[in-house]
Formats: C-alpha cells, sequence, structure tokens
C-alpha cells in the first residue's frame, strides 16, 4: 500500500471518529443543523466525503456510501434497500482475472500478486454484499416490518420486499460458471475463487432466498387478514359515530331471524338409546321382539321355490380345497428335501398345476401361516415383488419363496 493513501485513509477514520455527533445527527434526523456546529468543521467533513449539500439552498446531509456503512454496521431495520449489482461486479472480476493471467503469461510475479489481491477482495466484496442483503432482507421478515405502523404500510414493505428479492434472484441467473471456469483455467487459485467460493456461495444464497419468499407470502397473507379486520371495525366505529343512537335489535324476538345471526345449536339434543341402563333392559326385550325381518325378493318366486339342492356343489368346493391343501403339503415336503429354496410359481410350472397363480400364492402364504410357531421357525418366507410406482409404501407382490432356515 502507498504512504499517500494510508495517510489519507488514516485522516478518513479519525474524522469519523472526532466529529461522530455531526455524522450520527446527520443519520438519525437526516440533515444537519449548521447552526449547532463549526463552519469550519463542516467544510472539513464536506471537503473529506463525509458530508454533502445537494442544492445551494439544502442543508448538508450525509453521503450515501457513510449511511450504507452504518445500517449495514447498526444493523438499522430502517435500510430497506438491497444491492443487486451483481452484474458490473462479476466484469470487474473477470477484468482483474484478465490482468492476473497477462501479469503471469509475462512473468510479472510481483505484479500478479497485487491483482490477485484486488481479485480477491472483489470477489469476498460481492459474496459479503450477497448474505448481507439475505440479512437485511431476513431481520425485516423476523420483525414482521414492525418500522412501520399501519398494515396498509406493512403491506406495501412485504410487496417492495418481494420485488427485491425477485430482481435479485434474476441478478444470481448472471451467474456463469462454465465461462468463469474457461477463464480460470488450470490455475488452482482462480479456480477456488471463481468456481468453488462462487458456486457454493450462489448454492446458499438461492436456498435462502427460496425460503425468505415464501415467508414473504405466508406474512402478505396474514397482513391482509389483519386488514379484513381492521376494516370491519373501522367501518362498525365509524357507523356507531354517524349513528350515535343505533341500538342493536333484539333479533330472537323477530319472527324472522336472520341467517347471520341464526347460528344457536339445537337445545334438544337426538334420542340416543342408554343400552347400559339396566331399567330398561326388559323395555328393550320388548321392542326387540316385536321386531319382523322383511325379506324383498327379486327374482321369479315359483323358479326359486323349484329350485333342487345338489349335494355335489359342496363336494367340488371339498375337492378343490383338497387339491390346494395337497399341492401345499407337496410343495413344503420338495423345499424340505432339496434344502434349496423354491418360489411358488416355479414349482406351481414344475408340476403343471391346474389352479389359478394367484389362488395357489394365497394357498401357500396360508399354509404357512397355518403352521405353529415351533413349525414355522423351521422355514424362511420371502416375499418377492416391486414397489407401488406411484404410492409411496405400497408393496405388490408378485410371488413367495419358500426356504430353510
Amino acid at each position: 500500500m502507498s504512504n499517500p493513501l494510508n495517510i489519507a485513509g488514516v485522516k478518513f477514520l479519525k474524522a469519523l471518529a472526532k466529529h461522530s455527533d455531526v455524522i450520527m445527527q446527520a443519520y438519525l434526523s437526516g440533515r444537519v443543523n449548521e447552526l449547532d456546529y463549526d463552519s469550519v468543521v463542516l467544510e472539513k467533513l464536506i471537503g473529506l466525503g463525509i458530508l454533502w449539500r445537494p442544492e445551494p439552498s439544502e442543508d448538508l446531509r450525509l453521503r450515501s456510501s457513510i449511511r450504507g456503512l452504518l445500517e449495514t454496521n447498526l444493523r438499522d431495520e430502517r435500510n430497506r434497500q438491497l444491492d443487486a449489482n451483481i452484474g458490473s461486479k462479476l466484469a470487474a472480476i473477470k477484468t482483474i482475472t484478465s490482468h492476473y493471467k497477462e501479469a503471469l503469461h509475462n512473468q510479472s510475479y510481483s505484479e500478479s500478486e497485487v491483482y490477485m489481491e484486488d481479485l480477491t477482495e472483489q470477489v469476498y466484496g460481492l459474496v459479503d454484499n450477497l448474505k448481507s442483503n439475505v440479512r437485511n432482507l431476513w431481520r425485516r421478515i423476523h420483525n414482521e416490518f414492525g418500522y412501520v405502523g399501519s398494515i396498509n404500510a406493512k403491506i406495501r414493505e412485504n410487496e417492495l420486499a418481494q420485488s427485491q428479492l425477485t430482481e435479485m434472484r434474476q441478478q444470481l441467473e448472471m451467474f456463469q460458471f462454465d465461462d468463469l471456469a474457461t477463464i480460470a483455467g488450470n490455475s488452482r487459485e482462480l479456480r477456488r475463487l471463481l468456481v468453488v467460493h462462487l458456486q457454493r456461495c450462489y448454492s446458499e444464497i438461492s436456498q435462502e432466498l427460496s425460503i425468505a419468499q415464501s415467508k414473504l407470502i405466508d406474512l402478505l397473507g396474514k397482513f391482509r387478514e389483519y386488514l379484513h379486520r381492521s376494516q370491519l371495525l373501522k367501518g362498525f366505529v365509524l357507523h356507531s359515530q354517524q349513528k350515535p343512537d343505533f341500538k342493536i335489535k333484539n333479533y330472537p324476538e323477530l319472527g324472522k331471524v336472520p341467517a347471520l345471526f341464526n347460528q344457536a345449536e339445537a337445545i334438544l339434543k337426538p334420542a340416543n338409546i342408554d343400552v347400559n341402563n339396566v331399567e330398561h333392559e326388559q323395555l328393550f326385550g320388548e321392542l326387540v321382539s316385536h321386531l319382523k325381518q322383511v325379506r324383498h325378493s327379486t327374482g321369479n318366486t315359483e323358479q326359486r321355490r323349484t329350485q333342487n339342492f345338489n349335494v355335489s356343489d359342496i363336494e367340488h368346493i371339498d375337492i378343490e380345497n383338497d387339491a390346494i391343501k395337497q399341492a401345499v403339503e407337496l410343495y413344503f415336503c420338495q423345499v424340505i428335501d432339496s434344502g434349496e429354496q423354491l418360489s411358488a410359481l416355479e414349482f406351481h410350472q414344475q408340476q403343471q398345476l391346474e389352479l389359478d397363480q394367484e389362488v395357489w400364492i394365497y394357498g401357500v402364504i396360508n399354509g404357512f401361516q397355518g403352521l405353529t410357531l415351533d413349525e414355522q421357525d423351521f422355514f424362511e418366507i420371502d416375499n418377492l415383488g416391486h414397489p407401488h410406482p406411484l404410492f409411496s409404501g405400497n408393496y405388490i407382490i408378485e410371488d413367495v419363496a419358500l426356504g430353510l432356515r
């Protein structure tokens, strides 16, 4: 750092510390009362670029850079501006990177170190500016825009914050990491600054902005709900002021009660039988004894009366059930004899069973569950299938495999 620049910086900082009362008055009130301070001091602050006069007839005010410094460090909630000018800063970063690469190419290592320090400062400054904007936005959200008093003002501040957030997200789209990676080339330091560090910052800021946007939308809905309620209350107060002799009618005495006020619940609740009351047991028994079962016939009565009962149907069902049972027993015996795991559908194909595959799988599952717990310990059954593609938590069983433990 050059000596004149060092001297000017120390002089500037000393002026800030020495004349802090003037600076804070200008920050809090927006202007400086020139009658309260020495003109020499004010001229000195004007010369240092701390104070300025917009018009010859206007009062002295703080420079925007000094005001921004105070707003950031004091975390002033009145700071409602977000600096989203990322394009110019990225252009400056790319220019300094070109200077650094040219200095390395010409083997001017001392000059390249200066450019690297400048580039590091630009990158870290851009990242700090983005994070400062996000912190400022979150302070306003957590405080629910408490620096304004009315609900309408809160809604306007919320809409302003949403517009600034949208603009900031649009500015973030200017980060083209493919171009930055090309500019960085094979340089390790450049890739660390322009690719790794900026990309990590980009991910964090994008996630924070997405969460902040959802919070702003929730707050906006809450503010509008408060606004509707306050408008209803203000309307009633205004009506009471314009008509002081207004009295509320006794609506229950009216012949026709408006639907708005006819919201009372029924006095007599529906009757319910108390089956736990022993005194009513005899009455309940008499009521049940008088109940009649009514059957409605939908078909031809004569045909239904002439139908014969065929015992062969029951024998057929018994035979089919016995066939499933025998096949399941044979399946279990084959697994025991082979000692290897065998699926139900493979056994169905080997034995060429005439049973439906789904009925056969259910028969195997029922056969396994029909065993005692001690017998089930000798076997191990697995469900073969796949999860449902649309509804999570549903598993479609296509086959079962039985084996020995």
